[in-house]
C-alpha cells in the first residue's frame, strides 16, 4: 500500500470542510446523517470542529460485497430513525464513487422534505462516477484507485488506519 493522503492533509481538510459548513449553516440547527460504516471517523473529527449546533443519525447501505469493486445493487441494512421533514440535513460521506449508493439514498431522503439537502465527502472519487450526484462539501479530490483507511475498508480491514493508502494488492 501507499499513502495518498497523510494525517496531516486529512486533518487540514477536515478542518476546511467544517469552516465551510459553519460559514454556511450560520444561525441554524444541522442534522448530520453518517452513512455506516466508512463515515465514523470522518463524522467523528468533522462533529469535533463544527461550531454549528447539530444532531446526528446514521444509515447502513451497501453496494460493495466482498472485494474492490461494487456490485451495482444498494441494500439499506440499518434505517434511519429521527424525521428529516423541516430540517437542514447533511449527509456525511467518506467517499463519493460510482455515485449509485448516494443517488439511491438521496432520493430516498428527498421524500421527507427536509428544509435542505446537501452532501459532504471526505474524498470525491471522480473517475468512476456513475451518475451524477450533487457533492457540496469535498475534501479531497482523487480520479481513481482503491483506497482503506481513515473509514474506508477492504472486506471490513484497514479502517483503523490513520491516513489514507491505496490499495496495490489484489481483490481478496
Amino acid at each position: 500500500m501507499r499513502v495518498v493522503y497523510s494525517e496531516v492533509q486529512i486533518a487540514e481538510a477536515v478542518a476546511r470542510i467544517a469552516a465551510t459548513i459553519d460559514r454556511d449553516y450560520a444561525g441554524q440547527d444541522l442534522h448530520l446523517l453518517g452513512v455506516l460504516k466508512g463515515s465514523v471517523v470522518f463524522l467523528g473529527d468533522l462533529m469535533r470542529r463544527l461550531q454549528t449546533p447539530c444532531t446526528v443519525d446514521f444509515v447502513r447501505l451497501s453496494s460493495y460485497g466482498a472485494g474492490t469493486s461494487s456490485g451495482g445493487s444498494v441494500e439499506e441494512r440499518i434505517s434511519r430513525r429521527d424525521p428529516l421533514r423541516g430540517r437542514h440535513v447533511l449527509v456525511v460521506e467518506e467517499i463519493v464513487d460510482s455515485g449509485r449508493t448516494l443517488a439511491t439514498l438521496l432520493a430516498d431522503l428527498e421524500t421527507d422534505k427536509p428544509a435542505s439537502l446537501r452532501v459532504c465527502t471526505l474524498v470525491d472519487k471522480t473517475g468512476r462516477r456513475e451518475v451524477e450526484v450533487p457533492v457540496h462539501y469535498r475534501g479531497l479530490v482523487l480520479d481513481d484507485g482503491f483506497l482503506v483507511g481513515y473509514g474506508l475498508d477492504l472486506d471490513e480491514r484497514y479502517r483503523n488506519l490513520p491516513a489514507i493508502y491505496e490499495y496495490e494488492g489484489g481483490a481478496t
